[in-house]
């Protein structure tokens, strides 16, 4: 079997626009996440059980469904109710929604890992709620949910391969009718492994550096 190398430097530039565009609704979506998670997180710690209650149900609702089926209720469900949608917004939606309930419980977690010593002492300095909020809890929990928060970010990178599935041409979407169009299945999608393994790498580095600038290292 011969494989046909020199025939893929003129589909870089498709590739390279199907991976700017799996950036963009990564962007996106990670976006709409945080919102709708610290919402979301607010209504799992909030002292009033009926909030504590929603923000569960949706988190759970969420986290139990595949994000595929996700992507197929907003794209092609939908419209049933009215409300039609682009491929590229119905599944940025959808990833966000998504990232949310898994964002939502990385939030909790941050927020109940704060020391209670940290918010005696803001008490103590007599802080309001908005201020030990600001310059307290947040920036702690914050600091402890990072690691996970970066984590999800590739995921949701990953995920938006599913996109291909309403035809989306992010890289993957790309991939897949360079693959139909030429027969050069196995040369384009190592092609597209590469990428992928360069988006991830460029942005776990631009997490990285976030994070140092966010959270400084602690002195001993």
């Amino acid at each position: 079997m011969a494989f046909h190398w020199t025939a893929i430097p003129r589909f870089i530039p498709q590739l390279l626009a199907g991976a700017q565009l799996t950036l963009l609704i990564t962007l996106a979506a990670m976006a709409l996440g945080i919102a709708i998670g610290a919402a979301m997180a607010a209504g799992r710690v909030s002292r009033f059980r009926v909030l504590r209650l929603l923000a569960g149900l949706y988190v759970e609702f969420i986290r139990n469904t595949p994000a595929l089926l996700q992507i197929f209720i907003l794209f092609f469900g939908m419209p049933s109710l009215g409300l039609r949608m682009s491929a590229v917004t119905a599944g940025s939606i959808a990833l966000g929604l998504n990232a949310s309930a898994y964002l939502a419980e990385i939030f909790r977690a941050g927020l109940n890992g704060v020391p209670a010593g940290s918010r005696e002492a803001a008490i103590a300095l007599s802080f309001s709620r908005l201020h030990m909020l600001a310059y307290v809890t947040t920036p702690l929990a914050m600091r402890a949910a990072w690691p996970a928060f970066c984590n999800l970010v590739i995921s949701i990178l990953l995920a938006s391969s599913l996109l291909s599935a309403i035809s989306v041409y992010e890289l993957t979407g790309i991939t897949n009718d360079i693959s139909t169009k030429t027969f050069l299945t196995f040369e384009v999608y190592s092609i597209a492994a590469l990428f992928y393994v360069a988006l991830n790498i460029a942005v776990s580095l631009l997490l990285a550096l976030t994070g140092r600038l966010l959270f400084p290292p602690q002195s001993r």
